[in-house]
């Protein structure tokens, strides 16, 4: 009996399709079946060859072998994944396997792992793909009674390996040059270079900030009504003329107000849009400190192994019109505590999609990150995930939700020539906000005015006023990138690119920023490991290392409008309206052209951040750097490769100013140090730790408790017990 050979990207998910397809004999790195052969990559099995596959001689670096331009790229097994590919090879080749269902992550880099693996073991058999987007027993059902043609996905893997070819060959040679031109370790690419020039721009912009100072005017009345200032010309509530504000408050001194105008609309505000992978990483770096990448590795959790969320690499924030039918199932999903109110509110009806939130036009691969049809018990999920779960159910319910109304009130006053308002809110239907328990804003009519609580007033009312003051503000610079707002930055730099011209501002838009949304959490995360840049408390900065790499660069390689107008042509590769090897060409000879701008440069690199302490392996003085995770000592040498680490950032807290501390040195002199100034020995601090113990309960002990009452139990926990457990100290 013939059999189709099912190739997943992870084990996990190659686990969850065996169990669909019946394949109970496990073998090797392998199921199998009666009609299917289930097996897996490990991520990447397969990838492109270091430059030494092509000649000896590139197993050292040296700038007279620049550039490295094969005529054609060549494909290697990656050496530790060796195993796992000869069994792969191994069961593709089976003279009874007769076709292939391709069933890594549907997207451009899942086609490229699956693709590069069949080109090294030449099996040659028809294949097909599995496309779905989360992988409950339903979807993948779902999905191979639906499997596609693998031939329609031919210009996709094109596209795929188009762009790791073209970043093998302009980031090895651009990167090759300059180490070797400067000796030092230093790296450059089409996504981390620009990126590092955002930080750099910024960092510019907040040191020639010079603060402007600007003017208004507040009254308030014998009833304690607030009014503001309005310029009547520009429709500003400040001036930066202190002479013009010093007039103006003369003018209005000792006058009572009359009331011009009273309006009153009715506003309806939307749910915010569901999340993509990009806006799910900039809330969470927000609200939970987790970085890009952090988020990213949860997300694979939740979508793997427990199966609640769906894919999470995508870039829409849509649901396509053929999810519509599932919206009930997968709000019954989630109809577990906390959300079950809100899911019962949403169920009362028949929901109802609208262009909020599908739309097909808005879908590419993948729609928006949403809760699947499978249920989950919050209890079997970690902290961590929780909150991300949390994240995605609220955002989810919130859309089916219906529009946040209100009456919006404002008043006009009039002080002598000048006019002055005062607004009011009066909530009609929490809508969405029932979700968040109306702790998130809404971005409609946001102005300078604080909504009030406003008297019964009508036009031609004469207001008594007990006070006029002036106000006095000052311009604040940029704030330096966070996490969150690098990610903002990278998903849409046009903005921060004002001397670009207009066109390219418009491809960079077009094309979705630096990089996609499966790779700026590692770009980030390379970029600090690199030493690029570093962070101080939640800030990104660039350091000195950085600075002086945007000045070895060409300078086409630090502008966002070199990989928004490579995407946009992988992009037509991806739609078959533009050759492979026509792109790979320019790819050389761009690469050509950076390698001999950097052997003619004559610009230096210099080290300002060595230290007096030699390197135990070559006997060069050590660089001290900021790490991610604290300081390190790392070798100026790139070809010795030294790092020892000083500092450590770690989860305890200060005794005195609660942030987190660093702990110092090696073995019994290990010490806790704060940036307050606090210090305190490792075993002194164990000592105080252990003293506590007795008075707190872990958090192991109360999750158990509390997911015993809620599985014994449908109504809330004892109220005094909760209250209690919730003051307690948790151990970390």
């Amino acid at each position: 009996m013939s059999k189709t050979l099912v190739l997943a990207e992870k084990p996990s998910v190659g686990r969850d399709i065996a169990k669909v397809l019946e394949c109970h004999k496990k073998g090797n790195g392998f199921f199998e079946g009666e009609r299917y052969i289930v097996t897996w990559a490990l991520g990447h099995l397969v990838t492109l060859a270091d430059p030494e596959n092509y000649g000896q001689q590139y197993s050292a670096w040296r700038i007279e072998d620049l550039p490295i331009l094969p005529s054609s790229l060549r494909l290697v097994v990656i050496k530790e994944s060796n195993r796992q590919f000869q069994t792969v090879k191994q069961q593709m080749n089976r003279n009874d396997v007769k076709e292939i269902v391709i069933a890594t992550d549907a997207g451009r880099e899942g086609e490229l792992v699956a693709r590069w693996i069949i080109e090294l073991a030449h099996p040659k058999k028809p294949l097909k793909r599995l496309w779905i987007s989360s992988v409950t027993d339903k979807a993948i059902k779902d999905g191979f009674r639906n499997l596609r043609d693998g031939r329609e996905f031919e210009n996709l893997y094109a596209s795929a390996a188009a762009r790791a070819e073209a970043d093998w060959m302009v980031g090895i040679n651009a990167t090759r040059a300059l180490t070797c031109r400067h000796n030092a370790q230093l790296s450059c690419g089409r996504v981390q270079t620009p990126t590092i020039a955002i930080i750099a721009k910024r960092e510019e912009e907040i040191r020639q900030f010079v603060p402007k100072p600007f003017y208004g005017m507040t009254a308030v009345t014998q009833d304690h009504l607030k009014l503001q200032w309005q310029d009547q010309q520009t429709r500003e509530m400040r001036t930066f003329s202190k002479e013009k504000a010093d007039q103006l408050l003369a003018s209005v001194r000792n006058k009572h107000a009359e009331v011009i105008d009273v309006t009153k609309a009715l506003k309806k505000s939307y749910a915010p849009q569901l999340y993509d992978l990009t806006e799910l990483q900039r809330d969470a770096n927000k609200l939970f400190g987790y970085s890009a990448k952090e988020t990213l590795s949860i997300m694979q959790g939740l979508y793997e192994n427990h199966k609640v969320l769906t894919y999470p690499r995508t870039d829409s924030r849509f649901l396509s019109s053929d999810l519509v039918e599932t919206l009930a199932d997968r709000v019954k999903a989630v109809q577990v505590k906390p959300y079950s109110p809100l899911a019962a509110k949403v169920l009362r009806a028949p929901i109802s999609a609208n262009k909020s939130f599908v739309d097909d036009s808005k879908v590419s691969d993948h729609h928006a990150i949403i809760p699947t049809e499978q249920s989950v018990f919050p209890g079997a999920l970690s902290d961590k995930e929780r909150k991300i779960f949390d994240l995605v159910v609220k955002r989810f319910l919130a859309v089916l939700f219906p529009p946040f109304e209100y009456e919006q009130t404002t008043i006009k006053a009039k002080i002598g020539n000048e006019v002055f308002l005062a607004k009011g809110k009066r909530v009609i239907n929490l809508g969405w906000k029932e979700v968040y328990d109306h702790d998130v804003e809404d971005d409609e009519g946001k102005d300078d005015l604080a909504d009030q609580l406003l008297p019964e007033i009508n036009k031609g009312d004469q207001l008594r006023i007990a006070a006029v003051s002036q106000t006095k503000g000052e311009t604040k610079p940029p704030e330096p990138f966070t996490e969150a707002s690098l990610l903002s930055a990278m998903e849409n730099p046009a903005k921060y690119m004002a001397a670009e011209s207009k066109d390219l501002i418009q491809t960079i838009g077009e094309t979705g920023g630096l990089g996609t949304v499966a790779t700026r959490a590692d770009i980030i995360e390379k970029l600090f490991n690199s030493f690029l840049i570093e962070k101080r408390g939640k800030s990104i900065y660039i350091t000195s290392k950085g600075k002086q790499l945007l000045e070895l660069v060409p300078a086409d390689m630090q502008s966002p409008t070199l990989t928004a107008k490579w995407e946009q042509k992988l992009s037509a590769i991806a739609k078959g309206k533009l050759n492979k090897q026509a792109f790979i060409g320019e790819m050389k000879a761009y690469a050509q052209s950076v390698v001999a701008e950097i052997k003619n440069s004559d610009k230096q690199f210099k080290h300002e951040n060595m230290t007096r302490s030699k390197c135990p392996e070559c006997g060069k003085f050590l660089l001290e750097v900021n790490g991610k995770k604290g300081k390190m000592l790392v070798c100026q040498d790139r070809e010795c490769g030294y790092r020892k680490g000083i500092a450590k950032v770690t989860n305890a807290r200060c005794p005195q100013c609660h942030k987190r501390l660093e702990l110092r040195g090696e073995g019994e002199g290990q010490t806790f140090v704060c940036v307050c100034g606090h210090r305190e020995k490792l075993s002194a601090f164990n000592a105080r730790r252990d003293k506590e113990k007795g008075t707190k309960l872990s958090k192991k002990e109360v999750a158990q408790y509390m997911n015993k009452q809620n599985k014994e139990q449908d109504e809330p926990l004892n109220a005094d017990l909760w209250g209690a457990l919730s003051k307690l100290k948790f151990d970390k």
